[in-house]
């Protein structure tokens, strides 16, 4: 399982390389992404590659989460900047069961190369995961933990999800 996963984990990686337009970069996290749940109920990003340019990224974001179906499932993933402030929502509109980890892509996402963001998971009953990603475009991003309760009012910020399809 762990051989087809890093398999399709490097698929993907090659299809962001070769498929990127000339002004844009791509870069995986710089640690070997997580593919265990360490906390059974919360959302963890573990990967992430950026293509774009500066102040029009799109990121695609790897979630690993505990999903059940739509009564447990992981709603959203976030970019949000080092002070809390929320700089992109993408809004996952169905459990991804079957398909764990999984990968969503979203943008433009308007920061520098340089400014520093986190990359956070949100469960759609049990809040934010504490396994996230910190980094910039310009360095690369890692795995970082960051205490659940940072920026926890963002969890009501519009945009938010309205319904789950499955």
């Amino acid at each position: 399982m762990k051989r087809a996963i890093k398999s399709s984990i490097l698929l993907l990686t090659l299809w962001f390389f070769c498929c990127a337009s000339e002004n844009s970069v791509s870069l995986p996290v710089a640690e070997e992404e997580t593919t265990e749940i360490g906390n059974a109920n919360t959302a963890q990003t573990t990967n992430v590659a950026v293509t774009g340019e500066e102040n029009a990224y799109t990121f695609s974001v790897t979630i690993l989460s505990p999903d059940t179906g739509c009564e447990q499932y992981a709603d959203w993933w976030e970019v949000v900047d080092i002070e809390g402030n929320l700089l992109y929502r993408r809004i996952l509109g169905h459990s991804h069961v079957n398909e764990q980890p999984f990968t969503r892509s979203g943008g433009t996402i308007s920061i520098t190369e340089e400014q520093e963001v986190y990359i956070r998971a949100h469960m759609n009953y049990l809040g934010y995961g504490n396994t996230v990603l910190k980094g910039s475009v310009l360095t690369g991003f890692t795995t970082s933990e960051l205490d659940v309760t940072f920026a926890a009012t963002l969890a009501k910020q519009e945009p938010l999800p309205t319904s789950c399809a499955f």
